[in-house]
């Protein structure tokens, strides 16, 4: 994946203010391990997609369906995060998803006008689909593998960004504790999901 040290891999979600907070990033050593880890050979047979940008999420367990955003770096070489809460956004430095590697979905869990668009994304669970649709047509469908939070100071970076020899699709807010003094949460939630099919596009009714 095409990263900078530095960058925060985190998705803020914020409460209390009409702007989105600073959080804790992981050390610079922990991101570079991730940026040039050794590349990692597609798993024999692994099912992939060509690239082609993402354009809408939908996860039916929480009756979503939503545009994605495209996200970049800052200015300061940390990720970008959706300007608004009620749109998640792709990393596009990376894959796009269903391609061999780890595509990152980052969304707010809430601001200080209520839920944001990840709010409920801490219930799915194993076995849960989560659909991407693409520009070339085809539907990237990917199975929940499992739920995680971790505390943002020991953020997985490695895991998260990664390429691990199959197609990935992880999804990222913020979640556990509010502090308060900070203005931060004090974890991450990440969703890791693992490409199950690809849909064609479905031909038009005659």
């Amino acid at each position: 994946m095409l990263l900078v040290a530095g960058v925060l891999l985190v998705a803020l979600g914020f409460q209390g203010s009409s702007h989105p907070l600073a959080a804790p990033s992981p050390s610079p050593a922990a991101v570079k391990a991730a940026i040039k880890a050794p590349p990692v050979l597609p798993v024999p047979q692994a099912l992939s997609t060509t690239r082609s940008l993402p354009l809408t999420l939908r996860i039916p367990a929480l009756g979503m369906s939503v545009p994605l955003l495209s996200l970049g770096l800052n200015a300061d070489g940390t990720v970008q995060v959706p300007a608004v809460t009620t749109q998640p956004g792709w990393f596009r430095l990376g894959v796009t998803p269903g391609q061999i590697g780890s595509a990152v979905i980052l969304g707010h869990v809430d601001s200080y006008l209520g839920a944001g668009i990840f709010f409920k994304l801490r219930t799915l669970a194993p076995g849960d689909q989560v659909d991407v649709d693409l520009t070339d047509g085809d539907t990237a469908q990917f199975t929940v593998d499992s739920v995680a939070m971790y505390s943002k100071l020991a953020f997985p970076a490695r895991r998260v960004y990664a390429s691990h020899g199959s197609s990935a699709l992880q999804l990222v807010t913020c979640g556990g504790v509010f502090d308060h003094q900070t203005g931060h949460y004090l974890s991450n939630i990440v969703v890791y999901t693992s490409l199950s099919a690809v849909l064609p596009p479905v031909p038009p009714a005659t």
